[in-house]
């Protein structure tokens, strides 16, 4: 028996022929290539587009960020233990207040 291969030959990948059940006569097992419609709402291509915006838009400012690394390595870099102690204390205290509300 041979199975025609011809969707393979145009660089498709590789999947198994789907074999349709012996019929009882002699004649041979015909195989059909698996066969996918796949179909992209307007909506799903909305959230792409969306998704797309939100990753292209930084986290953080790249500039400030190379301004602080140039001011660290030339050592005028000044850290206000004020403002990292009430940041910390702030997350401390959201933390405890997210754990209180799951419980």
């Amino acid at each position: 028996m041979k199975i025609n291969d011809a969707l393979n030959t145009q660089g498709l990948p590789n999947s198994p022929p789907t074999v349709r059940p012996e019929r009882n006569d002699d004649s041979a097992k015909v195989a059909t290539p698996p066969s996918h419609n796949v179909q992209i709402s307007p909506l799903s291509v909305q959230l792409q587009a969306l998704q797309n915006t939100q990753a292209s838009g930084a986290v953080f400012e790249t500039k400030k960020v190379e301004e602080i690394k140039l001011a660290i390595a030339e050592g005028r870099f000044q850290v206000d233990s004020e403002k990292v102690a009430d940041g910390l204390l702030e997350t401390v205290k959201e933390l405890l207040n997210s754990r209180r509300q799951t419980t």
